[in-house]
């Protein structure tokens, strides 16, 4: 089952390399990092409960465990800093997206759900990525918040490509 790309949040984080999104400040950076990685850990809930694919479970679990620590390790130092996360529409987008894709993931069972789950974590990774290098990295203007994304960054590759090989051994089943 081919599942459409993201709706919102694709299109904006697609947009936010544009220069129209140059002026993106580090309160909107903290949200939309906050809330990208809540999205994932949301859907990596999910796909725990209802998956009974072994390898489905063991990514979902990955996918909670690292995004909950970029989301604690950026909490922490946005707190430090007295940043205060504002939102913005980029994080509104992936908000709504993430909900959507939470109440369309609910309606399928068995291999359906592992297959719409790893094809949107794909999508999902893909577009966060593009956001970190076009519009997060150099749109940061706190040294040590554009740190941490430069850490974090290789994990989303790590995450993309572990997605991309269990998609494909998803759809040779």
């Amino acid at each position: 089952m081919k599942i459409p790309l993201l709706t919102a949040a694709a299109t904006v984080l697609l947009l936010a390399g544009a220069p129209a999104f140059a002026q993106i400040d580090d309160a909107q950076i903290a949200a939309i990092v906050v809330t990208a990685n809540q999205v994932d850990v949301d859907a990596g809930k999910l796909a725990v409960e209802r998956s009974r694919t072994p390898a489905v479970v063991e990514f979902a679990r990955l996918m909670i465990t690292d995004h909950t620590g970029v989301n604690e390790a950026a909490t922490a130092l946005v707190t430090r800093l007295g940043v205060t996360p504002k939102e913005n529409p980029t994080s509104a987008s992936l908000k709504q997206a993430g909900d959507e894709n939470l109440a369309r993931l609910r309606k399928l069972d068995g291999a359906a759900f592992d297959t719409a789950y790893v094809e949107h974590e794909v999508a999902y990774h893909e577009q966060v990525i593009a956001a970190i290098d076009g519009t997060l990295i150099p749109g940061a203007t706190n040294g040590e918040l554009k740190a941490l994304l430069v850490k974090v960054r290789p994990a989303f590759d790590a995450h993309l490509a572990h997605a991309r090989q269990l998609l494909g051994s998803l759809t040779k089943r």
